[in-house]
């Protein structure tokens, strides 16, 4: 049931068992699916009088088919030919404005006592623009519908403002992006394009802490918006306070606004969202199937959608009903890849020298600067603690160094990580961007 249309035939059958075949066929047989949107189903019938009649006589009919096919009660909109043809146009300009993110709407996020804050300050940043909560400020663990709360802003203020210019754009992005303009002697042009903004989004602000030069950027675009009155949006994986290397300029600017923290979701949260994912797949089910996966996936939305997205596949690719013992199959699987999947040797290796601005062959090799040689011990010490690697398979991917000089490597970034907050911090992040490579 992946489509309007299959859900409609289904909606039909359940229909027949109480209408004469008349009766839907007088009344339905012009009937169109379009798309079960939110939490609605929508429903086209060309002919204005049969229209009126559906609406008037069938509609509680149509919902109660369709709360048996969803164990939820879904709204069924039934519209003429032209609301169709809008609904159309309107789903293409969606596409067209950061085109993949269209189900990042407000109407698709769960709201629960996890949540419930971080939502309703983001809405009402939607709703007035520049004029509230300047900046917001969301912070909470990866996988927990930050992002998604970025994407809903900027698509609602789109809404109500076609003609603004909206920016988002990534930590890590934006010091990248600052490096290349730096090379190419554009730097006017990365202002230029930053501080014209009237909505600046900025997803996983933790990765600018410590980078003097995007610090430096990111404090005169932030005090040129916000003296413009133009909306700012940070989400972070940490309270401003938290971030050791950041400026203290940016930590009480970032503070100004509102802070609102999302936490992972409760039960009751979690089972809303596997309905509301089912629903919008067009999957059936069962309690006892909604209850394991509640129970058992308890962190991270993330998991959770994953979890429901493969329970599709396993039916469609192995035309298998989905019961308790499929679902419980699911389960293992999702957990099992999560905790299953190590990075690389390499992958570790170019991240680090990302985050330093590093070539590897640099951390690889035998340069003894500084800040080299401390790059590549954190690399040696990661390579440890996320890999299955023995130390003589590490020593060959750092130019065949000894035991002794990885076990010289490892236990001076763990002391190091004890007694230095700001080591720690950037051993932490420089594991979330690795983790980020396998989300």
């Amino acid at each position: 049931m992946n489509s309007a249309q299959e859900i409609w035939d289904r909606v039909l059958a359940i229909l027949g068992e109480t209408m004469t075949p008349t009766t839907l066929s007088t009344w339905f047989e012009e009937a169109e699916p379009v798309a079960l949107a939110e939490d609605r189903f929508i429903l086209c019938i060309p002919v204005p009088f049969k229209r009126d009649v559906v609406k008037d006589r069938y509609l509680p009919d149509i919902k109660k088919a369709l709360y048996d096919l969803f164990s939820a009660d879904l709204e069924a909109v039934i519209i003429s030919r032209e609301e169709k043809e809008r609904y159309a146009r309107q789903q293409s300009e969606a596409q067209r404005f950061f085109p993949g993110t269209e189900n990042y709407t407000f109407e698709r996020f769960v709201v629960g006592n996890s949540n419930k804050f971080a939502h309703a300050a983001a809405q009402a940043v939607a709703t007035m623009p520049g004029q509230t909560y300047n900046p917001l400020f969301i912070y909470g663990e990866s996988g927990l519908g930050k992002t998604h709360l970025l994407y809903a802003i900027a698509r609602e203020i789109h809404n109500t403002h076609p003609d603004w210019k909206i920016i988002y754009v990534r930590g890590d992005a934006f010091t990248n992006e600052l490096i290349t303009s730096i090379q190419k002697r554009e730097n006017e042009a990365f202002r230029a394009k930053y501080r014209s903004a009237d909505v600046f989004l900025m997803d996983d602000v933790q990765f600018i802490a410590g980078r003097d030069s995007t610090q430096e950027e990111m404090f005169h675009t932030f005090n040129a918006l916000y003296e413009e009155k133009k909306q700012i949006v940070f989400t972070s994986d940490r309270p401003p306070k938290e971030m050791l290397r950041l400026e203290d300029r940016l930590k009480t600017r970032f503070e100004w606004g509102l802070l609102a923290d999302i936490v992972p979701p409760d039960y009751e949260t979690r089972v809303a969202i596997i309905k509301n994912k089912a629903i919008r797949m067009g999957i059936e089910l069962p309690e006892e199937v909604l209850t394991y996966v509640a129970e058992n996936i308890t962190s991270n939305v993330r998991q959770i959608e994953g979890t429901v997205n493969k329970m599709l596949a396993y039916r469609d690719l192995m035309n298998s009903d989905i019961n308790i013992s499929t679902v419980i199959r699911v389960v293992r699987d999702i957990l099992k890849d999560t905790s299953d999947i190590l990075p690389t040797a390499e992958v570790i290796i170019e991240e680090v020298g990302k985050f330093y601005d590093i070539e590897e062959s640099a951390l690889r090799g035998h340069g003894r600067t500084k800040e080299t040689n401390k790059a590549r011990q954190i690399a040696i010490f990661l390579t440890r603690q996320l890999t299955k690697l023995s130390l003589a398979e590490i020593g060959k991917e750092f130019g065949d160094r000894d035991h002794s000089t990885i076990l010289h490597s490892i236990s001076r970034i763990e002391k190091l990580c004890k007694e230095d907050p700001e080591t720690e911090e950037i051993v932490k992040d420089i594991k979330a961007n690795i983790n980020a490579r396998y989300g």
